[in-house]
């Protein structure tokens, strides 16, 4: 059958008038608008955009044109770049230069390291990095162990500028030779006979000289932190004046150093004492020589670093990335928050240019909100309070990768309901939704892939801010319930609702 001329013009009018009747019927499930008000949340407050994954056809759409704070959701930006950019497969070199000879187990010169952004130098790995120099004949470093930090350029930024909380290792800045999170881990074990709970310090570090016992206590745990009372110094003296309940059994607590700017020189001397090794020198740092390195410290592929960041949002991990996408793309500069973040808007800005499916006035990319032009990246972790993006931005990238050579690597990275990450105690769509969660003091949200029962997946985005958000969580089960029981419509299937 031939179509006139006019038909294009008719079809796009109708299709207009059409959206704009959806776009008024359209309104949240019932459930998820009863858990807003029983939390206090009023639905303004509230972004959701759901889109088929294979297509990128809206099939829902809540105030997705609304800039949200995506709190830890921004690490899913940060994350699919790196997988594009660098590839899954890529990994982080840390050069190691013994800068004199070796003989009779002596290092006649310094041992120096320059850092690359790897941010998994635990100590493990930092024993295995020492080790190796010990396996090259040294036992003993005549000059410095020197750290070369030139390839991040130095922030002014302190630990506790977001929340005042200086000793929370997710505050810990990032670092071009970032050594164990610059944290300790203490391990408070009950000595019921002894009546004491002894504190276990992970790493040793040089001239510290914490407590070894503190007090044991009747009765249950209750909030044990408090209890203990403790008080972190500066100069490595660390104090539990309280006592520990012999209820709590044995419990974990991770700190960021309160002296981070001295943590990697105490942490290398103490390990490399401990290994037997002696230091004539000290720990400074200084630049790399210009040669090619005695070996090189090669870090796990990206693919798995990407997932301990997604999997538990680990924010330093997610700093670390996002320098390293301004040092890859410009190794001669030192890497900066500013020319990170400008690369990943270029980028998101490119990735989201492919045409979209479906006739126009129904493909989500040329509507409100969804253009890069819309985010706001203040940081690649989401620890940030003007970070700014839409929902139908976020859903829309997630579509793309799904088409994309990388996309079971990002998939697969996500927290998988009811199993593991940040989503492992969650009794909603267990096994069927692979989500990336957000959550800030006034930010709640989530994003991914859904997996209904017909097998098409779909790409899921919510986001809540407001002071109440914390309560909104059930709420946002409630979508992502919803969300598994819908059927995604067919090539030709039916519009999307919007508000």
């Amino acid at each position: 059958m031939r179509r006139s001329r006019a038909w294009p013009a008719a079809w796009a009018a109708a299709a207009a008038i059409a959206s704009c009747v959806v776009a008024h019927a359209a309104t949240l499930p019932a459930d998820v608008r009863t858990a807003l008000e029983r939390a206090g949340v009023p639905a303004e407050a509230l972004s959701v955009t759901l889109l088929d994954a294979a297509s990128g056809r809206p099939l829902f759409d809540w105030r997705g044109e609304v800039a949200r704070n995506p709190a830890s959701l921004a690490k899913l930006l940060t994350t699919s770049a790196a997988l594009e950019r660098l590839g899954p497969a890529w990994s982080w070199h840390t050069p190691v230069w013994l800068t004199g000879p070796v003989k009779d187990g002596v290092l006649e010169g310094s041992l120096q390291i320059k850092g690359s952004g790897d941010p998994k130098l635990v100590l493990e790995r930092l024993w295995l990095l020492l080790r190796r120099v010990q396996q090259m004949g040294v036992r003993e470093i005549r000059g410095d162990i020197v750290l070369d930090q030139s390839a991040f350029a130095p922030s002014d930024a302190a630990p506790g500028d977001f929340d005042g909380e200086t000793l929370r290792p997710y505050n810990v800045r990032p670092a071009a030779l970032l050594l164990n999170f610059r944290s300790v881990l203490y391990t408070f074990v009950p000595d019921a006979a002894a009546g004491v709970a002894r504190v276990l310090m992970e790493p040793t570090l040089a001239r510290a000289q914490p407590e070894r016992t503190v007090p044991l206590a009747a009765g249950a745990c209750g909030d044990w932190r408090r209890a203990l009372d403790a008080s972190f110094a500066a100069d490595g003296r660390t104090r539990f004046a309280g006592s520990y309940a012999l209820g709590c059994g044995e419990q974990t607590w991770p700190v960021a150093d309160p002296a981070p700017a001295s943590y990697d020189a105490r942490l290398l001397e103490g390990l490399w004492r401990g290994m037997g090794g002696t230091l004539d020198g000290r720990v400074r740092e200084g630049a790399a020589p210009e040669g090619a390195p005695s070996f090189e410290l090669r870090s796990p592929a990206l693919a798995e670093v990407v997932r301990d960041i997604n999997k538990y949002s680990n924010n330093v991990m997610a700093e670390q990335l996002f320098l390293t996408l301004a040092l890859q793309a410009e190794p001669l500069r030192p890497a900066t928050p500013q020319t990170a973040s400008a690369l990943l808007r270029r980028w998101l800005a490119e990735r989201l240019a492919a045409p979209q499916a479906g006739p126009p006035g129904e493909r989500l990319g040329e509507r409100p909100g969804d253009a890069a032009s819309d985010a706001v990246i203040v940081n690649g972790s989401g620890l940030s309070r003007e970070s700014r993006l839409t929902t139908r931005l976020l859903a829309r990238l997630l579509a793309v990768e799904y088409s994309s050579p990388v996309m079971p690597e990002l998939m697969a990275s996500l927290p998988l309901a009811g199993s593991d990450g940040t989503l492992r105690r969650t009794h909603v769509a267990s096994g069927r939704a692979h989500l990336k969660t957000g959550s800030l003091r006034d930010v709640s949200g989530v994003a991914g892939y859904v997996l209904p029962a017909n097998g098409r997946r779909l790409v899921l985005v919510a986001i809540v801010n407001h002071p109440l958000a914390p309560a909104a969580r059930p709420a946002i089960e409630a979508l992502v319930q919803w969300a598994l029981m819908r059927s995604p419509p067919g090539e030709h299937g039916a519009r999307a609702e919007r508000n």
